[in-house]
């Protein structure tokens, strides 16, 4: 091959590089992309109950003896009422020392001890029990009830399963107004997570749960939401 063949070979060979680029980018077949949700929805069968002692004092020690003295029989009496000994743990313990102004000088107080515990019930419907019996038996505040469910992959499963359903029911949605029948090839399923909506935590006052019943406690629903994205090819 002489010279200038070669050069028009060369030539000829770049121009066709874009060509063949882009046709590698277009695609075979037109496609629809549309994206499900799934949604499920349950009762609440476990629940974290948080009780803080507080006890104040003129040195740390002292504060510290106090605390001791308002939390123990507090855990003693959730132990006894069946609540076992790996479900209440401590999540929180602060000693600080308090100050007053007078003069618009500083003057220490004396000090203060919190500690705070968390139960986990895992029958909700004890709830307000454990809750009294907390309050009762000392504990100075009550910081707040949460809830949630034992088996949550099962449900996020199921929510999964149900945005994937709902792309397909909206992708065939769109063939049918194409005057369609069903989508054809599956190019693509994106997985965009599952999101978990608990009821809002429950603040409640410790005077609440100094009368001599109980009160009720609305748990609510837990929300687990699914997205996906689908591609398919249009038939």
């Amino acid at each position: 091959m002489s010279q200038p063949q070669i050069r028009a070979a060369v030539l000829i060979l770049v121009l066709a590089l874009p060509a063949a680029a882009a046709a590698q980018q277009t695609p075979n077949a037109s496609v629809v992309v549309v994206t499900g949700e799934g949604l499920v929805q349950a009762p609440p069968d476990r629940a974290w109950i948080t009780l803080t002692a507080e006890s104040r004092a003129g040195n740390p020690r002292e504060a510290q003896r106090r605390n001791a003295e308002i939390m123990k029989p507090v855990q003693d009496t959730l132990r006894a009422a069946g609540v076992p000994a790996d479900a209440i743990r401590t999540i929180a313990y602060d000693l600080q020392q308090e100050w007053d102004f007078v003069n618009n000088r500083r003057v220490p107080r004396g000090y203060v001890a919190r500690n705070t515990i968390e139960i986990r019930v895992d029958e909700v419907e004890r709830v307000g029990e454990l809750l009294e019996n907390g309050v009762e038996s000392g504990a100075t505040a009550v910081a707040g009830i949460r809830f949630d469910v034992k088996d949550s992959a099962t449900l996020e499963r199921e929510a999964l399963r149900r945005a994937v359903e709902d792309a397909f029911d909206r992708a065939n949605a769109v063939v049918r107004g194409l005057r369609g029948d069903t989508i054809g090839r599956v190019v693509r399923i994106e997985e965009h997570g599952v999101v978990s909506r608990p009821p809002p935590p429950v603040i409640a006052a410790r005077e609440a749960f100094q009368a001599s019943d109980a009160p009720p406690i609305a748990v609510g629903q837990i929300e687990f939401r699914a997205q996906v994205t689908l591609t398919a090819e249009l038939p």
